[in-house]
This record gives C-alpha cells, sequence and structure tokens, in this order.
C-alpha cells in the first residue's frame, strides 16, 4: 500500500465555530439570554390566557 499523505486540517469549520462562539459572547455580555427568556415567559402567559 502507498504512503498516505499527511491529512490537512480543515479551517473553514473551525473559522465557523470560532465566529459562533464570538457571537455567543457578544450576546451574553448584552444580556440577551435575559431578553430571550423574557419574551418566552410572555408568549407562554399569553398562549394559556393569562397575560
Amino acid at each position: 500500500m502507498p504512503p498516505r499523505p499527511p491529512s490537512r486540517l480543515r479551517k473553514a469549520p473551525l473559522i465557523v465555530i470560532f465566529l459562533f462562539l464570538l457571537l455567543a459572547l457578544a450576546g451574553i455580555a448584552l444580556n440577551e439570554p435575559h431578553r430571550v427568556l423574557e419574551q418566552a415567559w410572555q408568549v407562554c402567559l399569553s398562549c394559556i390566557g393569562i397575560g
């Protein structure tokens, strides 16, 4: 069997993961999880007819 060439590390998936982590940290820093949960709470209350 001929030797296999060394596998190259693909850069695109690493860049996408890095970009995702950067955006996630920015969202957390801007208090977005609290805002999303607050809106979900209001939707749930209006769905069951309380809010």
